[in-house]
């Protein structure tokens, strides 16, 4: 009798342990015939329509890291699509292969916005995807993608940019943010500078609209990576501090945007 119920406590351990098991997959789409392929993540836990988030890559392109971002969203119990903005297979090898794919998007505010609109589409269609409840987290060149996407107009509850460009050729569309934004610098990143970081914060309070900024004493840019290296003077290294403290902030932003 004691044999059995051990084996019945054990089956149910393990049995949770299935149910509580992050799935991932490489999802395929287009835009405009360009051939892209996303990271699905969620913990299949979690049943019926759920809020998502839209991670968008910095400038090397879909690697490891947003991906184990993802996944990290994905057990916080939201559905994690990390998109893909320059192509299927595409990522840089040097910081001069990043900036020259990364400066395409820079300098067309509306092929950024086209390319990580396709991914959002993406993530509605999902039945477990509550499309009412979706945000955008977007890491250096991604929370520029992330910001204009929101700038677009589009359905967003809200947007996180991790050590992200704020700046924009068109301001005026500020007006069209529908969700709420929090922005999580490096005091020292010499890549958002104060200048940038002020006219951030006149475009969006000119156009009304409901935003936060956490700024990290000692931090520089990439600061939430850990490989961007731990020499501050090239103005990238990790911070863990910044990083964890960004984090909690993101998770906390989340609950207020989707309760």
């Amino acid at each position: 009798m004691r044999t059995l119920l051990l084996l019945l406590i054990t089956g149910v351990i393990l049995m949770g342990e299935t149910e509580a098991k992050v799935r991932t997959q490489a999802v395929e789409y287009e835009s405009d015939g360009i051939k892209l392929q996303g990271y699905l993540a969620y913990d299949d836990a979690h049943q019926g329509k759920r809020p998502a988030v839209l991670i968008v890559h910095e400038w090397w392109g879909l690697n490891d890291y947003p991906k184990k971002r993802a996944e990290e969203i994905a057990k916080l119990g939201y559905v994690a699509f990390a998109a893909d903005i320059y192509g299927k297979g595409v990522i840089a090898k040097t910081p001069e292969e990043a900036g020259k794919l990364a400066s395409q998007f820079r300098n067309d505010r509306m092929l950024a916005r086209k390319r990580v609109t396709a991914a959002l589409e993406v993530l509605k269609k999902y039945d477990f995807v509550d499309a009412g409840k979706i945000a955008a987290i977007g890491y250096c060149f991604g929370g520029m993608v992330a910001l204009e996407l929101a700038r677009s107009g589009a359905d967003l509850k809200g947007v996180v940019g991790f050590h992200t460009s704020l700046d924009t050729p068109r301001p005026d569309d500020a007006r069209n943010i529908k969700g709420k934004i929090l922005i999580c610098t490096g005091a020292n990143d010499k890549s958002v500078p104060p200048e940038m970081r002020q006219n951030f914060q006149k475009e969006m309070d000119n156009a009304g609209v409901d935003w936060q900024m956490n700024i990290y004493s000692g931090a520089v840019h990439a600061f939430t990576n850990p490989n961007a290296g731990n020499d501050p003077t090239t103005n990238l290294a990790y911070n863990a501090n910044a990083d964890h403290r960004s984090w909690q902030a993101m998770t906390q932003f989340f609950q207020e945007i989707f309760k």
